[in-house]
């Protein structure tokens, strides 16, 4: 499930389902995780473990298998998807290729072919396809976490750029756990967006910072304050270059994480979204109201509200 071109990752996974071959092996999934937590392990990074009692067959996948991939999200889904369905497929040399009855739940990528259970929807006049429509330029700005999220799922499910859309992606480091890194790329990230923003050269900037998400699904408690820090370091350097040029800044997030760091009924770490409200921040010289209730999907029109642009009903 990694997203972030990690192959070495994939391929244990992917070895594990195909060879039944992994670094640990347990008499039942519970066992496992039993060991993995003795490891320090957690539920986001427990390794390769093959599930075989004494006296058990290899569970490996084997020609005319069915398998039915049950993720509905694309992006961590479209690697280890690839492995198995790709002819051509380069990321690791795989030691056994299988030839599976292959059903996505839905469409990863385009380029993925195979059996989708659930099509995607076409959706018109997504933000950046509207303003292309408008002849407005755009950026879309991210690590390679969460380029996905600025991209094809911003666009609606489309990968190729509109019209006037250009993207910058920067690599996130390269470390086993972002605890270990919590600050990740966003130095040179927002380099990157500071010099897009003095530039004048974009009617609209999209970026999304992984640092919360990525480090708060760590567990990690003093990563995530660092990593928070960080983040706090950046958002000033981007509001003090926004106000330079006379521009506005939306600050926001679809989904809470690094705010909540410890289960309150446990005390164990808490590393899941949380489902809390988020901020909407504005930063600009117009008069704005606050609004309270308000949803993800009133962001593209209030985009559009603050650039004075028509808001079609669909």
């Amino acid at each position: 499930m990694d997203r972030d071109n990690r192959w070495d990752r994939v391929e244990k996974a992917y070895d594990l389902m195909t060879l039944a071959q992994g670094e640990f092996q347990a008499d039942t999934a519970v066992a496992g995780l039993q060991a993995a937590y003795a490891r320090d392990e957690n539920d986001e990074f427990v390794k390769a473990t093959v599930i075989r009692a004494e006296g058990q067959a290899d569970a490996a996948m084997e020609d005319g298998d069915t398998l039915i991939f049950m993720n509905f999200r694309a992006d961590r889904a479209r690697e280890i998807t690839r492995a198995f369905v790709n002819a051509d497929f380069d990321g690791f040399a795989r030691k056994k290729v299988v030839n599976l009855n292959f059903v996505m739940l839905t469409e990863y990528a385009a380029d993925i072919k195979t059996v989708v259970a659930y099509p995607p929807a076409s959706l018109a006049n997504t933000f950046g396809e509207w303003m292309a429509k408008n002849d407005k330029t755009q950026l879309r700005i991210s690590e390679t976490e969460k380029y996905a999220h600025v991209t094809f799922f911003f666009n609606g499910g489309v990968e190729e750029p509109f019209a006037g859309e250009e993207r910058i992606l920067i690599n996130s480091p390269k470390v086993a756990t972002y605890d270990l890194q919590p600050e990740m790329s966003s130095a040179e990230l927002t380099e990157k967006l500071v010099a897009a923003i003095e530039s004048g050269k974009y009617d609209t900037i999209i970026c999304n910072y992984p640092n919360g998400d990525m480090v708060g699904h760590t567990g990690v408690m003093e990563a995530a304050i660092k990593a928070v820090e960080a983040l706090d370091n950046c958002i000033d350097q981007v509001t003090k270059a926004v106000e330079s040029v006379g521009g506005q800044l939306l600050i926001t997030a679809d989904h809470g994480n690094a705010e909540q760091m410890r289960d309150p009924a446990t005390g164990q770490a808490h590393t899941a979204h949380t489902n809390l409200p988020v901020p909407l921040i504005y930063v600009g010289e117009k008069n704005v109201k606050a609004i309270e209730g308000g949803k993800l999907s009133d962001i593209a029109p209030t985009m559009l509200s603050l650039m004075g642009m028509e808001i079609r009903k669909r």
